[in-house]
């Protein structure tokens, strides 16, 4: 029997001998011996939310696959059912290649080929990982129509995105999740709630989505500057990429741009930071304290890199950036719902009005907006009904009654 182990590293598979007979200690043995897990570091668990824990405590609460005497039969495990694992440290995740061991240690010879080795090298990367990003059209829109129409582009704005990651390396964002945070006309502050996130990563989980991207506005102050991103923005693009743990990784940006009448038209343009853009800026080389003199298209560097021929501590930000080709498409979401963490605080009457409004739609359909479905899961167990939900939106089958009762009295609560 093949049973399907997801972890942080992806879809991996394990054989189990005697399937009928087998038991979870079994099962734990059979992964320390094909992935290299060892039995005292896993969790495991039938149960998708694991991999939201996001400490050792999180995902002692997971104790469906807790007794190692338990037989695989008895929780329904069958060929080709996933069985999710967390655990702590690091592997060697087969059919990938080991560590890279450094040359030149200290007591070994060096060689040219060595030197020029350890020399960090920035240069323009031609190709992206990520062959484009599609935009859904409902979700692309509510975010420029809110920067344009109510913050005119006087402050920055930014969002993570959520979708999907196809085979062939395209991002499709099919929502977008607005932080709590702050703006002005050059910085941009986030303040991020891991509470709210645990709920919003859940619900993606649910709907087969995850985070592939982060999007931000630049203000009308900064289109009258010369660069494409600034030193700032390029930092903190760095770093949530550098979070994001996918090579597609997307950093979208929308600004107000001239057009041939003299009037403004609201622009979109998509980058991915360069492989050695994110490199540089985990292995700690980027300073990260911003004077008021410094030059915003240049990023300065704690030591010198190599760009061209020339060694230098400052880097062009133009050098660190990859364009992605933009698309749009319609997403399995609508997004009229108001979104959260705007100006004006998302109540239980907005979630009465837009159930009135859609009243003659399956009410499936009624609660196919991301938005919506952050607000009532505040009111459900993050662990059972978000996934139930999640996946009845999913699949576009009609919600039990037992939870549509309790949605309706939410919304008549208000």
């Amino acid at each position: 029997m093949l049973l399907r182990i997801r972890s942080r590293d992806g879809l991996e598979r394990v054989a189990i001998d005697n399937p009928n007979a087998a038991t979870i200690s079994d099962l734990r043995s059979s992964i320390e011996s094909q992935l290299r897990v060892p039995v005292q570091s896993q969790t495991l668990s039938t149960n998708q939310n694991l991999l939201l824990a996001k400490t050792p405590s999180d995902a002692a609460r997971f104790t469906d696959m807790l007794n190692p005497h338990a037989p695989l039969s008895s929780l329904n495990l069958a060929h080709g059912s996933i069985v999710y694992l967390a655990y702590e440290g690091e592997r060697n995740v087969p059919g990938r290649p080991a560590a890279f061991s450094p040359a030149g240690s200290f007591g070994k010879k060096m060689t040219m080929d060595d030197l020029i080795a350890k020399q960090m090298r920035v240069g323009r990367q031609e190709n992206p990982n990520c062959e484009l990003v599609s935009f859904d059209r409902d979700a692309a829109n509510g975010f420029q129509q809110y920067v344009n129409e109510t913050l005119a582009f006087a402050i920055k704005r930014g969002g993570f995105m959520y979708g999907v990651v196809t085979e062939e390396s395209t991002v499709e964002v099919n929502f977008i999740y607005e932080p709590p945070q702050e703006g002005s006309e050059e910085v941009l502050t986030l303040l991020r709630d891991p509470e709210e996130e645990k709920l919003v990563d859940a619900i993606a989980m649910g709907l087969g989505m995850r985070k592939v991207g982060f999007i931000f506005t630049q203000t009308v102050s900064q289109d009258k500057k010369d660069y494409t991103m600034s030193n700032r923005e390029v930092l903190q693009a760095a770093e949530l990429h550098a979070e994001g743990g996918i090579k597609e990784w997307v950093t979208a940006l929308v600004k107000l741009e001239v057009n041939e009448d003299g009037g403004a038209d609201v622009h979109f343009e998509a980058f991915q930071m360069s492989d050695t853009c994110v490199k540089l800026f985990k292995e700690g080389w980027f300073e990260t304290e911003i004077g008021a003199d410094d030059d915003p298209k240049l990023s300065k560097m704690k030591k010198d890199v190599v760009v061209g021929v020339k060694d230098t501590k400052e880097v062009d930000n133009d050098f660190f950036l990859v364009v992605v080709k933009i698309v749009d498409h319609q997403g399995p979401l609508s997004s009229s719902f108001p979104v959260e963490n705007r100006i004006t605080s998302v109540t239980l009457r907005a979630l009465k009005n837009h159930l009135d409004r859609a009243r003659n739609l399956p009410f499936v359909k009624r609660i196919s907006d991301f938005h919506l479905l952050l607000l009532i899961s505040k009111y459900f167990d993050i662990n059972s009904d978000v996934p139930t939900i999640t996946e009845y939106v999913l699949q576009q089958k009609p919600i039990p009654e037992g939870y549509q009762l309790i949605i309706e009295s939410l919304a008549n609560a208000s």
